[in-house]
């Protein structure tokens, strides 16, 4: 483009809308120059900009959007200026500028992805004056009868020989499945997305919560209503059957819909509506508030992912969630930056992503675990134990079992650093992402590397064959794989060994959003169905959904309605749903009905499933005396899990835990004293110290145990570590064993100090050890803990050289306040003042004898000569597991990088080196 620009005119706006795919839209302005008065021809990008905004990543000069070469129609330019849509750039410039010239362009970074076209579209525009907004693109208003509704055929997936997958529901019945739940009927409750991201204004009257139902019994759904459609709703991402109240995630509110009539149609003229807590950042954002489901306690547990939150709940506390994210679009209503590292109403300071427990009216929230990046959902089993999945950017998803208290690690505890910022050398990036090699974070499960973790559940019976119960199914959308787990208790945690239960075998349409146990038994599954995942995008303009079945070949629902003339009798059968949130119904009539229920209660702790025993057994607190003396017996069962489930009903009813403590502190079980610990967090803290050495005295090494007794111990650590020195012997510093060094890393007790100097220096322990306890030290946040480290920093070897690189990283964190920057400039130690700057020369490339780009992008791939070629890779890359863990995992760079990048840095290595 050539403009005139007019005279005594000086701003120059550059300007990009994004009218395609916004994870795509990466675009340049090449070789941009400016016309001067005098007729001399100035590069634009030696001048300064007043200000530059962009809709993702950076502006950046020489560079595109994501600081790699400026490369367009497969050209790479040296002068330009890279942006992502949507962008404004503003600049000043020299009086009597008359005309500006510039080539603008796709970059190909977006534009081509696995040597092909992606939907990117922008608009540059160039303007004299500042304009109101940027110009942005008109999303197609969406009209279900003028697009054809599409699905992936069942021949295109993978299930167990003995299980068969049908369609239960497709489009035009639902759109864009968020979320979806179940009610004692059968019917399903569906969450739908279609004003998501940029498409907000697809729908102007709203997203809604439709209603599905198989009125005659033939396996489909025949009969499709919409609950609520309002303008409010925006993409929710969480929709939950409690009895007659619907509850709804839709930023900065979790939604009470009661259907006070029960026809299963919202008037608001008879039905109710209340925002039952208020507060959560992120309408129309994936990392915001997701479904309610509820626990076997009569809990409503819910969870929210890494955008921040400040709500107060109906009893009056207020839990303020921080953290340093604040991006990728949505509505934000709380400054979570601003009080990150504060302290919420109960003591505690809570990082998001978190997950939360409530009385179903919003009183007594409990936060049960944080640290999260994007959690998309979680599941309670009938045991009471919590398992959920998480993240999809960084190579280190996870499928997690979490521990009440839990810290992941994705932002620091104070919630003011990301995992990057606090990365260390040679971490790799799943240990670094949830912080691994840090005190008081959880073990993260199964990270099982890239991907978009979606909806969970956890069957415990129903249609499938028997060997299925106890089956954890977690929705992949990236991989377009629901994986399976049959989760075995570890010691004080889980072994989780992951497999594929659903997939998809070709295509690339198939993205699962959410799984659920049906009320008949049967495994349902909700697809996104689109072309992509990420990038706060969808791609499909039809907005098709599907619901698949999964059940034993033949299956017939059966859901009979005999019984319901008997309240307990009724209650007790919806107990026993397969149903997680059908459970609760029945959980909440037998409480309120009280002893009186106790015989069939009684019954229902006889059955053959051990699941359906556990949910009798949350339910005794409240049938009276005869109940709890029941359940107080169960403490000494036998069975480890009895005891465990004990411990937690009465807990859950408001039982001292540290009479349960007292109980149960010696037990045999790692999990049952795991819960003992967490127990333990904020009860009195003089009561708890001989609990708590107790406890510590009997860890052996397991990691989810040490973080329990972390908790135990929080507030006395230096009393119980005192305590614990005199149940243990050999308490010199250099006499530790490995389980009391590693005790002493997890307290972080500032008298500890010159106990881990000393073992840090001392030639009389290996290498290892002294390295542990330069570690431990660099967590104890101590003005004493400067000089110690910095004395160890003079030592030769490793240990000097982790001191060095440990002061160096915490003069810029969690130690500045201490003057740390200072100390390292006394000392010698590090002057950033002077480092020297030296220059080093590139090379000149050499001429290749390979063919074109172009041309090498059709030839056909041989793979055996492919992986004979590839040996040679494996000096410096893994691929396939094999080889040195020094360049990227060329897998995981080539699904992200695409074929042609891929090709250009295998023509020239050094390419984008030079180009820094």
């Amino acid at each position: 483009m050539e403009i005139d620009l007019p005279l005594k005119k000086r701003d120059l706006y550059l300007a990009v809308s994004g009218e395609g795919d916004i994870s795509h839209d990466w675009a340049d302005w090449l070789e941009p120059k400016i016309t001067l008065k005098d007729g001399k021809l100035v590069d634009l990008t030696g001048i300064k900009w007043e200000s530059a905004t962009t809709g993702h990543a950076r502006v950046q000069i020489g560079k595109n959007c994501e600081g790699k070469p400026l490369s367009a129609g497969g050209k790479v330019y040296q002068k330009g200026i890279g942006v992502h849509a949507r962008s404004m750039i503003h600049y000043r410039l020299p009086e009597g500028a008359k005309r500006f010239q510039a080539k603008v362009a796709l970059d190909d970074g977006g534009a081509i992805r696995d040597g092909g076209r992606t939907p990117a579209s922008v608009r540059f525009f160039v303007f004299d004056k500042k304009p109101a907004k940027i110009p942005e693109g008109q999303a197609e208003p969406f009209d279900p009868d003028s697009l054809e509704a599409e699905k992936v055929p069942v021949t295109a997936f993978e299930v167990p020989d003995d299980l068969e997958v049908t369609v239960w529901a497709t489009s035009p019945m639902l759109y864009n499945p968020t979320n979806m739940d179940t009610d004692a009927a059968g019917r399903i409750w569906v969450a739908e997305g279609v004003n998501y991201r940029r498409h907000q204004k697809r729908r102007p009257e709203g997203d809604r919560i439709v209603v599905l139902e198989d009125t005659n019994g033939d396996g489909k759904a025949d009969s499709s209503h919409t609950f609520v459609q309002d303008p409010e709703l925006v993409a929710p991402l969480g929709v939950s059957v409690l009895d007659n109240q619907i509850v709804v995630a839709q930023p900065p509110h979790l939604i009470v819909y009661t259907d006070v009539d029960r026809n299963l149609r919202f008037d608001p003229k008879i039905d109710k509506r209340e925002n039952l807590l208020s507060g959560f950042n992120g309408k129309n954002h994936d990392h915001s508030l997701h479904a309610v489901v509820a626990g076997p306690d009569g809990k409503w547990y819910f969870n929210q992912g890494n955008c921040g939150a400040m709500f107060t709940s109906k009893d009056g506390k207020t839990f303020k969630i921080g953290g340093p994210y604040r991006g990728g679009g949505g509505e934000w209503f709380v400054d979570n930056i601003k009080f990150g590292g504060e302290k919420s109403d109960d003591g505690h300071v809570w990082v998001g992503g978190f997950a939360g427990k409530m009385d179903p009216d919003g009183r007594n929230v409990q936060i049960i675990g944080h640290g999260f990046r994007n959690s998309y959902e979680h599941t309670v089993t009938s045991m009471g134990d919590v398992f959920q999945n998480d993240n999809d950017d960084p190579p280190a998803c996870r499928t997690t079992w979490l521990m009440e208290g839990g810290f992941l690690g994705f932002f620091s505890p104070d919630g003011k650093r990301t995992w990057q910022a606090d990365r260390r050398p040679g971490q790799s990036v799943p240990r670094a992402h949830w912080r691994q090699d840090d005190p008081g974070t959880l073990p993260p499960g199964d990270v099982y590397g890239g991907g978009s973790p979606t909806g969970i559940c956890y069957y415990e019976h129903g249609a499938l064959p028997k060997k299925y119960e106890g089956l954890l199914l977690s929705c992949e959308a990236a991989k377009r794989v629901v994986y399976g787990y049959h989760p075995k208790p570890e010691g004080a945690n889980f072994k989780l060994e992951r497999f594929d239960f659903f997939k998809s075998k070709t295509g690339n349409m198939f993205r699962p959003s959410d799984v659920m146990v049906g009320a008949d038994g049967a495994i349902y599954v909700a697809d996104w169905y689109d072309p992509g995942v990420g990038g706060h995008a969808d791609r499909d303009g039809s907005c098709s959904g599907t619901i698949y079945r999964i059940a034993p070949k033949g299956f017939k629902p059966k859901l009979s309605q005999a019984g319901q003339s008997n309240p307990i009798t009724a209650a007790i059968k919806m107990l026993k749903s397969p149903a997680i949130n059908v459970r609760y119904a029945g959980f909440k009539i037998l409480r309120d009905t009280g002893p009186k229920a106790l015989p069939a209660l009684m019954e229902v702790m006889r059955d053959s499933n051990k699941y359906v025993r556990a949910r009798a057994i949350h339910l005794l607190p409240y049938m009276g005396k005869e109940g709890r003396m029941v359940l107080n017996g169960l403490l000494g069962n036998k069975s480890a899990g009895m005891r465990l489930m004990a411990m937690r009903s009465l807990r859950a009813a408001g039982d001292d835990p540290l009479r349960l403590a007292r109980v149960l502190v010696v037990d045999a079980s790692p999990q049952v004293r795991r819960e003992v610990a967490v127990a333990l967090r904020d009860v009195d803290p003089q009561a708890k110290i001989p609990l708590a050495v107790e406890l510590l005295h009997r860890y052996d090494g397991d990691r989810t145990y040490l973080e329990a007794c972390g908790f135990a111990a929080e507030g006395v650590e230096e009393k119980v570590w005192n305590g614990l020195r005199l149940v243990k012997k050999g308490s010199g510093a250099l006499d530790w064993t490995p389980d009391l060094a590693r005790i002493a890393w997890r307290l972080k007790i500032p008298s500890l100090i010159p106990a881990l100097q000393e073992r840090a220096a001392s030639s009389t322990l290996s290498d290892e050890d002294r390295l542990f306890a330069v570690d431990s030290l660099a967590f104890i946040d101590d003005v004493n803990s400067v000089p110690a480290m910095v004395s160890l920093a003079k030592v030769p070897g490793p240990v000097g050289a982790s001191a060095s690189q440990w002061l160096i990283h915490l003069s810029n964190t969690r130690w500045s306040q201490f003057g740390v920057k200072d100390v390292l400039k006394n000392e010698g130690i590090y002057d950033p003042g002077k480092v020297e700057i030296v220059s080093v020369l590139v090379p000149k490339a050499t001429k290749s004898s390979l063919p074109p780009l172009k041309d090498l992008m059709k030839l056909k791939g041989n793979i055996a000569r492919g992986k004979t070629t590839a040996a040679r890779c494996i000096m410096c890359h893994q691929i396939e597991g094999q080889g040195v863990n020094f360049g990227p995992d060329l897998k995981g760079w080539i699904e992200r990088q695409g074929k042609e990048m891929f090709l250009r840095s295998v023509v020239n290595p050094s390419e984008q080196i030079a180009q820094g």
